[in-house]
C-alpha cells in the first residue's frame, strides 16, 4: 500500500493544467485524461470495478455500504484534477524539504527562496517536512492533495475493513477555469450529499462562498491622427482608465480579506480605437453583490453621458452564488464535517468564508449539497505553493472519518 505523500507527489508530476483558450467543451485540454485514466486504474486495483472516466474526463466510482450500514446516507467525495493556468504545471519536480525556520530555499541553483517575511504562516511548520516544487512551477496541491487524500483514504478504509456508509467518488476536470461542475452527473452520482476536498489549512473547513459575476467592458473610441485630434479623438484606453477610476480603489483583492468583497480587473487590452477590460465582481452578501453590479452599470452610464451613447458597453453575467444560502438549512452536513475533523486530531476546527469558488458551490445549486473540506495546500497558484506532510496525513484521517458508519450514525442520523 502506498502512502498519501508519495501518491500526491506522483500526481503532481502529471501535467493536467486546464486551458482558458483550449478545446471547446470539456475538458479544455486532453492532457487532463492522463491523471483521470491513472485514477481509474488505481481504483480498480483497490477492487472498485465500477470506476470509469467518461468522455468529458469526469471520473466516477462507488463503494457499497458495509453490511448492516445500507440505511445510512451515501456520502460523496469530490476533488478536481486540473491545475490552474495562472502558472505552469508542466514538469513539476516535487521535493520534500525539512523546514528549520527562516527563509526556505526551493532552488539553490536559481536562487528561488520562499521568504519567511512574506509568508509568516511558515512559522507554524518549524521542524516539519513540507512538499514543495523546485520553484520553477507551481506544485499542484490545489487540488492534487485533495485527490491523493481521497484515494489514500479509500484504499486504507477498504484494507482495514472499517464499517462505512455508501461512498461516491468523483474527480472533475477544468475546475480552475470555472467548468468543473458544468457536466457533473449529479443524478447519476447517487449521493445524498458530498464534500469537496479543495481547501487550505487542515484545521479549516468551509461552507460559505462569494456571490460571483463576470463583466466584459468594451470601450468604443475614435482614432484619428494625433496631430489633428483636437475635439475629435476619443481615446478608448484613457476612457477605460476613467471607467476604472469610478470604482472604489480600496475594494480590490489586494486590499480586502474575510467577508470583504471586491472588484478585480483581470484583463485589459486595446488601442485608441477600442479597448476591452474583463472584471470579476465578488461579495458574500447578496445585497452588497447587487450593489456592486449596480455600481459598474452606473459607471458605464456616466461615461456614456460624457462621451456619447455606446461608448461603454457592459456584458455582465452571474457565475455562482453563496452556497451558505442553501446549506444553512442543512447544517447537519457541516456538523458531520466538523466532527470528522475532531476525530482526526483537530481539537478546534475553524471555518472561513471561501474567497473564491469551488465545484461544491456550483454542485450545491445543482442539487448536491457540498461543503468544502481542507486539502492542506498553501500559497496556491504560484511557485511558492506547498503542502505540509503531517497535514496530508491528517487529511486521510478526515476522509476515513467522514464516511465511517459510526460517526455518520452519531452525527447525521438522528
Amino acid at each position: 500500500m502506498s502512502d498519501v505523500v508519495s501518491r500526491f507527489m506522483e500526481y503532481t508530476k502529471i501535467h493536467t493544467e486546464s486551458d482558458y483558450y483550449g478545446l471547446e467543451g470539456t475538458p479544455s485540454a486532453k492532457r487532463e485524461f492522463d491523471l483521470a485514466n491513472r485514477l481509474v486504474e488505481e481504483l480498480k486495483k483497490m477492487g472498485i470495478e465500477n470506476a470509469h472516466v467518461d468522455e468529458k474526463c469526469y471520473v466516477y466510482a462507488s463503494v457499497p455500504a458495509s453490511r448492516g450500514c445500507e440505511d445510512l446516507p451515501a456520502v460523496g467525495l469530490i476533488a478536481h484534477m486540473d491545475t490552474t493556468p495562472d502558472m505552469t504545471g508542466k514538469n513539476v519536480k516535487p521535493q520534500i524539504l525539512h523546514y528549520k525556520g527562516g527563509d526556505l530555499t526551493l532552488n539553490p541553483e536559481k536562487n528561488i527562496v520562499m521568504e519567511a517575511a512574506r509568508f509568516p504562516e511558515l512559522q507554524k511548520f518549524v521542524g516539519q517536512d513540507l512538499v514543495c516544487s523546485d520553484g520553477t512551477t507551481l506544485l499542484g496541491a490545489d487540488d492534487k492533495a485533495g485527490v491523493a487524500m481521497i484515494m489514500q483514504g479509500i484504499e486504507e478504509l477498504l484494507q482495514e475493513n472499517i464499517p462505512h456508509c455508501a461512498i461516491r467518488i468523483g474527480f472533475t476536470p477544468d475546475e480552475e477555469i470555472g467548468r468543473g461542475a458544468s457536466n457533473f452527473d449529479v443524478e447519476g452520482f447517487h449521493a445524498d450529499f458530498a464534500y469537496t476536498l479543495d481547501g487550505g489549512a487542515i484545521t479549516d473547513f468551509e461552507y460559505e462562498t462569494f456571490n460571483a459575476a463576470m463583466a466584459k467592458v468594451t470601450v468604443n473610441g475614435f482614432s484619428i491622427h494625433p496631430g489633428t485630434a483636437k475635439d475629435k479623438m476619443k481615446n478608448a484606453i484613457l476612457i477605460a482608465m476613467e471607467f476604472n477610476s469610478f470604482l472604489p480603489p480600496m475594494e480590490t483583492p489586494g486590499a480586502t480579506e474575510g467577508y470583504e468583497g471586491f472588484y478585480h480587473v483581470q484583463e485589459i487590452s486595446g488601442k485608441a480605437e477600442k479597448a476591452e477590460m474583463v472584471y470579476i465582481i465578488r461579495d458574500h452578501d447578496m445585497a452588497r453583490f447587487k450593489e456592486r453590479k449596480a455600481t459598474m452599470t452606473k459607471a458605464a452610464e456616466k461615461i456614456n453621458r460624457n462621451y456619447g451613447a455606446g461608448t461603454i458597453e457592459i456584458d455582465m453575467n452571474d457565475q455562482y452564488y453563496n452556497m451558505y444560502e442553501i446549506l444553512k438549512d442543512h447544517m447537519e452536513i457541516v456538523h458531520l464535517a466538523e466532527e470528522a475533523m475532531k476525530k482526526s486530531g483537530i481539537e478546534h476546527p475553524t471555518h472561513s468564508p471561501i474567497r473564491g469558488g469551488t465545484d461544491g458551490c456550483m454542485l450545491t445549486y445543482k442539487g448536491l449539497l457540498c461543503p468544502n473540506l481542507p486539502a492542506a495546500g498553501y500559497n496556491a497558484h504560484g511557485r511558492y505553493e506547498y503542502a505540509p506532510v503531517e497535514e496530508l496525513k491528517t487529511g486521510v484521517k478526515i476522509v476515513k472519518n467522514v464516511v465511517s458508519a459510526k460517526l455518520v450514525k452519531e452525527v447525521y442520523v438522528k
